[in-house]
Order: structure tokens, then C-alpha cells, then sequence
């Protein structure tokens, strides 16, 4: 097996105004940007809080009314891959209550915390306290997860590692102790308004109720309990009443076709007597595939002070917010048109909800996101922001609305707008790095282009003048698959690791082309749940194989030196590209993607009963659309990239595509990040994984190095 060694050097073999365009530009340069995360406000309005991701170091930042000057009130200073997440804001606004550790983003739990740092005193998944006020300290309250600040600002309830409910002082003056025993696995812990009960999630496997602890001498109260899954519970403004969502429990008789094939899972919304334990079904789904569970994103019931309970839904074809009333009757659409609803937030008063969306005034806005007001009663919609940008994440302060925005240049960072609209402030711009290249970056555009199947594909293409010479090309594949990529910076953290690479590569003699393949958010239902799908047909493909064929129909690109790169879902449409075309496909990156579909361990479990046949069909459509079953046709170089203790792709995809690689005599390396996630939990990994690939690329890429 050969071996490649990753060398800048490489790009001194690009064209000369490469080599100008990458001075004083570099990868760790780019990579330097503060990233917020979490932001969220309290009750009153009156604080908001979020997460501060500063190369690695993570820390809470705080800032109030009147000027939100934000303030840091933790002090970790190192590199060490511990998550800060489910951040909490007191009523009184005096304490934030965080989580510090583990992996909010596994698709199947972790045996133990992640670490990342190869430390040999293991670190804890914990719940933390620390004050806004005065000099006091964080103090951990116990290992755990999900905290719920008590309504009197004192208690601090969570979930323990063994899934029980536990509860310390916010103080941290009174240790942890459990609240209260459930044979369940509890989750979603609601405090009531006046603080006298709990509501909370029993899971128990293939069904779940919703219960309500009060005392430790009153028995727990489950809400109208059946063999349904019940979730998401959400107290009334007078606390009499519960309401949630309910969807079919596991099991039933064998579905009539494949188990990779969309089958419709119903979901209703339940009003239930927070005293007396009966419910009420007072909305229901509808019968086609648009009115399914929303797996993908967020339902976001609440019930408003309006009286109303809000909730997301897909049912007109695109997310949107929608009304009902707790006494039952139609919803009422509050966000029509042809563009996605994501974030939401709702005002102090209980009577607004803002939300972020891919729509606005200004061209191009499908690509970015905005924001927008919508009264809950009237259904009357304001807009906040507009332009160039992409806003996300929005809370709601005093008199002000907090978010996220970043451009195509700006990086992500915290700003404040007046409630009625206005110029939005960053209040947090002197976290910025004095080396990020700002002015140097690119400003992708939209583009549309043909798949291979003559499917209309969406992207964006990032462009730097260069000189008269043809330049090579990346074309960069998003992981999710539900996700979109966009022409400003992203609004998730992994991605904008990707987009800072993609604006490395641009600015240093590559044209790259991100797709957002079929599957992706942001253009419809029928975009993003197409026929025969990944392990079902790879259709997708066929929008790759039109980027590439975009690219080499670009007079500026050379049609021989065409790569390509991404992570996760991105990962396994490289690997395809590399597996079905490596005569169009010159090189690659693959960041932990699927292999091979067909293993047991990624089929989902067949209900009692299947059918055997079926079975077996469908593993042979789940090999024929990955890329171990065209390994004999793979002749690119490849880089391969995964942490080993991935919980969201089994590392052994990797193994197993390396094992295959190395007997059909293909050059291949590897970077494998001992003790790592999925989503690289530290800059350090991140950095060096960014390194190889641009390295990789550069070498491989360089003028003569294609075949």
C-alpha cells in the first residue's frame, strides 16, 4: 500500500497566483473565529446567556439589560473537548445552570463520557451552577443531565446518569439527591408555574407516559396512560393542565414494504388534567407523508399566554408554525409560504413568537436565514431582519431580541435588536481574532444545476479571481442529511468548520462547489424526502454527478482535477463518488462516512414477523447503493478521517473500507483521532483534520497529479 504525506509544499506545484493568494491565509487562521452557541434568555427577559466556543476554550458569557455588555462568568481555559450545553437562566436572573461533558449529538448513547484528551481521570458528564452577580464560582451539583431551575429560583432538578431524577440546591449548598423513584426512563423535566409539581417523560422502551411528581408521600400521577409513546409535556400558564404529543408505540404487524421505506407515523397534540390525570386528543395529523413526525426537526409545542398551543408542522409542504386552541378544534397556519420555519422563540409576554426562516426581501434569501415576528392570536407577521446575512437562534430580551448573525465574511457572533426591528449591534465583536482573514474571504453564490437524472440541484460556488490558468475544483457534500448549506457563515458549529475550509480552498486557487444534494432542508418536503433514497437507490448521487458536471463545464475549471470532500453523509457520497467514478473524480476527503449500508448493524431492526424475503431484497438494494459494492472500480487517492469513538457512524466503516482499499491496491491515508466523536469535540482535532484535508487535496490536485 502506498503511502502520501500531507505537505504544504504541494502548493507551490498550483499556479502562481495560488501561491499569491495564499499568503498570510491559514488554515489555523480561519479556524480562529469565536463560535456562540446556546444562546438563551430568562424569563423576565432581563439576562441572556450563551456558550462561547474560543479555539477550543468553552465558557459561559452573560450580558443584561440595558447595554447586554457581554461578561464571562466561567473561566476554562483549555482545549479539553467538554461540551458545554443546556444552558438555564433563573427567573430571578441571579444563576445560568449548564451541563459541562458528554455527547449531545450521539445517535445512541455512549457507554461513558467522551474524552477526548486521552486523560487518564476520566471526566463526568455534570450539571454546574454559578452566579451572575458578585465574584462567586461554578460549583457542580451532581453528575447529570437536562437541568429545570425551579420556579422560586432554589432547586435544581436533573437526570442522573442511571436515567432517575435527581435534585441539589442551585446553590450547590444542598448535594444532590434523588427526587423521586420511576420504573421509567424519565426525561423533559417541566417545573409547574408555581413550583408545587413536576411533570416529566417515563420511557418505558417500546411506550412512554407523561407523569407529574409532587411530594414524596404523593403517588406519581400518569397522564390518560396507553401503549403510546407520549413526549414533549408543557404546562398551562395557571398550571391546571398539561399538554403533549402523542405517537403510536413500538410495534405492530410487519410493514408491507421495505423498512428503509417512508411509512407515515401519525402524531397527535393531548391536553391532560394536571390533577385528575384524564386527557383529551384536542388535534390530530393528517393521512399523507407531509403530515408525519417531524423526525428532523423540532415540534416546539408550547402553550401561550394567548391561550393558544403553537407547534411546527410540515403539513402544507414546508415547516411552519401553526395554532390550536387547548379546547381543541382546526390549527391555524400562522407562517404561510414557500420556505422553512427553524428556530423559534417566544417573548416574554407569551404572546409572540419569533422564529428564523429561509425567505426575506432580498435575492438569494432560500440560501440564508432572517427573522420574523408572527402574533400568536392574529397570525400577523412583522419582519426584524433582512439583508445579506443569515440570523439564528433568537431570544428574547428587555425590550430586545437576541440572535445570532453572520455574513458571508462575519463569523458567527451574538447581536441585540430592538424588539420593533432596527440595525442589529454585535455585542460581542472584540472576541473576534485580530489574524481572521475577514477581508480576504470569498462570497459564494447560489447556483442551480442538472443532476445526472435531470433533477434540479441547489449550491453555492465559491469563486476567487485567479489569472487565465484553469484552476482544479472541490465539490464539498454536506453530512445529515437534513442539513443545508448556505452563502453566509452556518448556524451549526460542524459546519461552519466546513465552510471555513471551503473558503480556504477558495482563496488558494480551487473553485469549490457546495451541494445541497435531494435530501437537503430549506427547499420543500418533495426536496427533502425524494424516492429511493441512500440505502434504498442513492438517488442523491445523481445530484454529485451534475455538480461535477457543472464544474467541468466552467470555463475557469480544470475538468481533469476535480475532488471531493465531506463528513458523515458527506463522507459516504465521497466515498461513492470515489467507488462508482473515479474517472471524473480525481481525489477525495471522506470524514466518517457509511461504507456499507448493508450490515446488520445499519439496517434498522425488522418488527416481529418480517418477512425473510423482503429482507433480503433489501439488503441487496442497500449494497448496490453503497460504496464497498464498487471498491473493484475505485482508483483515486483517498483521505480517510474518523474518531474512534464515533456514536453517530461506526468506526468500523472505516476499518472495513480500509481492509477493502488495501486489497484492491488503492493509495489511501488515514488520520484517526483516538477518543473522538463524531462531531470533533475538540479545535485541536478539528485543526488537524482541516490540515490533512486541504493538504491532501492541494497534493493530489496540483497541476499534473490527475490522471
Amino acid at each position: 500500500m502506498k503511502r502520501f504525506a500531507f505537505a504544504l509544499a504541494a502548493a507551490l506545484s498550483l499556479p502562481p497566483a495560488v501561491c499569491a493568494a495564499a499568503s498570510g491565509f491559514s488554515v489555523e487562521s480561519v479556524l480562529g473565529y469565536p463560535y456562540p452557541l446556546h444562546l438563551v434568555s430568562g424569563a423576565n427577559g432581563h439576562t441572556i446567556a450563551y456558550v462561547l466556543d474560543e479555539r477550543g476554550a468553552r465558557n459561559v458569557f452573560a450580558a443584561s439589560a440595558p447595554d447586554y455588555t457581554p461578561r464571562m462568568v466561567t473561566s476554562y481555559a483549555s482545549d479539553d473537548g467538554q461540551e458545554i450545553t443546556n444552558l438555564k437562566i433563573s427567573q430571578d436572573g441571579k444563576y445560568v445552570v449548564y451541563v459541562r461533558g458528554g455527547d449531545h449529538d450521539a445517535n445512541w448513547p455512549p457507554s461513558f463520557p467522551p474524552d477526548p484528551t486521552a486523560n487518564p481521570i476520566p471526566p463526568q458528564e455534570q450539571v454546574w451552577s454559578v452566579p451572575l452577580q458578585g465574584t462567586g464560582k461554578a460549583v457542580a451539583l451532581g453528575d447529570g443531565d437536562a437541568p429545570a431551575i425551579s420556579p422560586d429560583n432554589r432547586r435544581v432538578a436533573f437526570i442522573a446518569q442511571d436515567q432517575s431524577v435527581q435534585w441539589a440546591s442551585i446553590d450547590g449548598s444542598v448535594k444532590a439527591n434523588k427526587l423521586f423513584f420511576d420504573e421509567g426512563q424519565d426525561s423533559d423535566l417541566q417545573w409547574s408555574p408555581d413550583g408545587s409539581a413536576l411533570a416529566f417523560v417515563s420511557t418505558r422502551t417500546d411506550h412512554s407516559f407523561i407523569g407529574v411528581y409532587r411530594s414524596q408521600t404523593t403517588p406519581l400521577l400518569f397522564l390518560a396512560p396507553t401503549t403510546n409513546q407520549d413526549l414533549e409535556p408543557r404546562w398551562s400558564p395557571d398550571g391546571s393542565h398539561i399538554a403533549y404529543l402523542r405517537l403510536p408505540g413500538q410495534g405492530g404487524p410487519p410493514m408491507p414494504d421495505f423498512l428503509w421505506t417512508s411509512t407515515l407515523l401519525p402524531w397527535s397534540i393531548w391536553v391532560g388534567d394536571a390533577r385528575t390525570g384524564g386527557a383529551t386528543r384536542v388535534w390530530a395529523s393528517g393521512a399523507s407523508l407531509r403530515d408525519d413526525f417531524p423526525a428532523d426537526f423540532d415540534p416546539s409545542l408550547r402553550w401561550t399566554s394567548a391561550n393558544r398551543l403553537t407547534f411546527t408542522s410540515s403539513a402544507d409542504g414546508w415547516p411552519h408554525l401553526y395554532a390550536v386552541s387547548p379546547s381543541g378544534g382546526s390549527a391555524k397556519l400562522l407562517t404561510p409560504g414557500g420556505f422553512m420555519v427553524e428556530d423559534t422563540a417566544l417573548s416574554t409576554d407569551g404572546r409572540t413568537l419569533y422564529y428564523n426562516a429561509n425567505t426575506g426581501t432580498t435575492p438569494g434569501d432560500f440560501d440564508r436565514r432572517h427573522l420574523f415576528a408572527v402574533d400568536v392570536r392574529t397570525a400577523r407577521i412583522r419582519e426584524i431582519t433582512r439583508g445579506a446575512s443569515s440570523e439564528w437562534a433568537p431570544a428574547a430580551g428587555d425590550g430586545i431580541i437576541a440572535f445570532v448573525q453572520a455574513t458571508a465574511k462575519q463569523p458567527p457572533l451574538v447581536s441585540i435588536v430592538p424588539k420593533n426591528g432596527g440595525m442589529p449591534k454585535a455585542i460581542d465583536r472584540d472576541r473576534l481574532p485580530a489574524d481572521f482573514p475577514q477581508s480576504q474571504l470569498v462570497v459564494p453564490r447560489s447556483v442551480t444545476l442538472r443532476a445526472a437524472d435531470g433533477h434540479i440541484a441547489h449550491g453555492q460556488l465559491f469563486e476567487s479571481s485567479g489569472g487565465p490558468a484553469r484552476k482544479p475544483a472541490v465539490i464539498f457534500v454536506h453530512g445529515g442529511p437534513p442539513r443545508q448549506m448556505l452563502t453566509t457563515w452556518h448556524y451549526m458549529d460542524y459546519y461552519t468548520n466546513g465552510y471555513a475550509v471551503n473558503q480556504y480552498l477558495a482563496t488558494h486557487g480551487f473553485v469549490v462547489l457546495s451541494v445541497n444534494y435531494r435530501l437537503s432542508i430549506g427547499y420543500g418536503f418533495d426536496y427533502a424526502a425524494p424516492p429511493h433514497w441512500g440505502p434504498t437507490g442513492a438517488s442523491e448521487y445523481n445530484d454529485v454527478l451534475g455538480a461535477n458536471r457543472y464544474l467541468r463545464q466552467l470555463r475557469g475549471v480544470d475538468p481533469k482535477r476535480i475532488g471531493i470532500w465531506g463528513g458523515s453523509y458527506g463522507g459516504y457520497l465521497t466515498a461513492l463518488a470515489l467507488a462508482r467514478d473515479s474517472d471524473v473524480f480525481c481525489t477525495g476527503a471522506d470524514w466518517h462516512g457509511v461504507h456499507d449500508w448493508s450490515t446488520s448493524e445499519d439496517l434498522p431492526n425488522p418488527p416481529p414477523g418480517y418477512q425473510h424475503n423482503n429482507m433480503e431484497k433489501e439488503r441487496r438494494i442497500a449494497w448496490f447503493s453503497s460504496p464497498d459494492a464498487y471498491v473493484s472500480k475505485w482508483r483515486s487517492p483517498v483521505l480517510l478521517v474518523q474518531g474512534d469513538d464515533d456514536h453517530n457512524v461506526r468506526f468500523h466503516q472505516t476499518v472495513d473500507l480500509a481492509r477493502r482499499l488495501d486489497k484492491q491496491h488503492v493509495a489511501y491515508d488515514e488520520l484517526v483521532l483516538p477518543n473522538e466523536i463524531h462531531g470533533f469535540l475538540r479545535y485541536d482535532s478539528f485543526l488537524r483534520a482541516d490540515t490533512a484535508t486541504v493538504d491532501f487535496l492541494q497534493k493530489h490536485l496540483s497541476e499534473g497529479s490527475c490522471k
